[in-house]
């Protein structure tokens, strides 16, 4: 059985004042291309389909108009759990629309009979699938309630989910298919590259939402993860297990990173062979640096979304125009300069947030909340990008 697993589309996520459909259009019409000259079977999408909980209506179009494409008039089934930008409500309002054309959105994380594990029949035989929509910290579920085992770590809790998934797939597996995990949490260990905003809300990639490498179980054939944009194999899983990565570069932390699809070949009583399949459409981010005079002579930036940081001798309010003139797609632009050796020039040359964890410490005496400090980077980003 042939799979593509693909990942975190963020469908709608736009780029300081521009809009990316255009980009997301294109590499979603990569996609539905690759899964047809592929012969796919069946396609695992591990959650973030969207990039906000209600999408505009033109993303939301989008999204909707590629898992159709992708699942060629119900000959291969599609399976897309909800990530952390998804919002579980919209997946199952949609759910029974969508399944008769073979796709299947899973928004809330069920038991095993009752919609977590899903049987489907596709060209090369039964897949039987377990859906693991994103767990916030907060959640309860039904079904480990019931089983008297809801208690323990994050980390516990995502741990017991698989495990009492992996146990339903295996007893179905015993019969005839092969068995699958789709799912949306970072396993501790992941390479996340930090030095600049990513696409992953930075609030739900800290430790508190790290699961260990047991939360992969043994006994599945291939497990799909989402929530890390790094494409990666997941680290220290018993099983091929991979992060198949966001299908953009969708913020300058992630500019260096190539995008894929995962193409997995997966046969009952044997190893899934795991392959990448590289992903071209979509306008590349790049952050350069340097003086203008250096910036402005490269002729390998005028197509991309930048981030500029330019050399000068002092503060230069008309950086922003200058910038905008020779570059069409500018981003972000800063002055880079020595400032004086005074208390004041130290803390304008020190990160903004890093300031503000200081500044509440010492106003209230405790140390600023991670969700709050998400969103003073947040504000701070939307703040400093350049204007329209």
């Amino acid at each position: 059985m042939k799979v593509l697993h693909t990942s975190d589309w963020h469908v709608g996520k736009r780029l300081g004042r521009f809009d990316r459909m255009d980009d997301h259009t294109a590499v979603l019409d990569e996609v539905v291309a690759i899964a047809e000259r592929e012969r796919a079977d069946l396609v695992l999408h591990s959650g973030d389909l969207f990039d906000r909980p209600m999408p505009p209506i033109d993303a939301l179009r989008a999204g909707l108009d590629a898992l159709v494409r992708l699942a060629a008039g119900g000959e291969r089934p599609v399976v897309v759990v909800a990530g952390n930008h998804d919002a579980p409500g919209l997946f199952e309002a949609l759910a029974p629309f969508l399944e008769g054309f073979g796709i299947h959105l899973v928004g809330r994380i069920k038991a095993p009979d009752e919609g977590g594990v899903l049987t489907l029949a596709t060209s090369d035989g039964p897949a039987h699938v377990a859906c693991f929509p994103f767990l916030r910290a907060a959640q309860a579920v039904d079904f480990m309630e019931r089983a008297d085992t809801w208690y323990g770590s994050y980390a516990d809790r995502v741990r017991r989910i698989t495990e009492a998934y992996a146990e339903a797939v295996g007893e179905r597996v015993g019969g005839d298919g092969v068995g699958f995990l789709v799912g949306h949490w970072m396993v501790g260990g992941v390479r996340v590259r930090t030095g600049a905003p990513r696409g992953e809300r930075e609030l739900h990639i800290g430790e508190a939402y790290a699961a260990t490498e047991q939360s992969v179980p043994p006994g599945l054939d291939y497990v799909a993860l989402g929530h890390i944009h790094a494409p990666q194999p997941v680290p220290g899983a018993r099983v091929p297990a991979e992060y198949a990565g966001s299908l953009l570069q969708l913020d300058f932390g992630e500019a260096e990173e190539d995008k894929r699809v995962v193409l997995v070949e997966a046969s009952p009583g044997a190893p899934a062979a795991v392959r990448s399949v590289p992903l071209r459409a979509g306008r590349r981010l790049v952050r350069a640096s340097g003086t203008w005079d250096e910036i402005a002579g490269r002729d390998d930036l005028d197509d991309a979304y930048l981030d500029l940081s330019v050399d000068t001798e002092g503060p230069d309010p008309g950086l922003v125009d200058l910038a905008r003139e020779r570059f069409e797609h500018v981003v972000k632009v800063q002055a880079r300069y020595e400032r004086p050796d005074r208390p004041e020039a130290a803390a304008a040359n020190r990160p903004l947030d890093e300031l503000y964890s200081e500044y509440h410490l010492s106003h209230h005496g405790t140390p600023v909340p991670e969700e709050l400090l998400a969103a003073f980077r947040a504000l701070e980003e939307e703040a400093t990008g350049a204007p329209d």
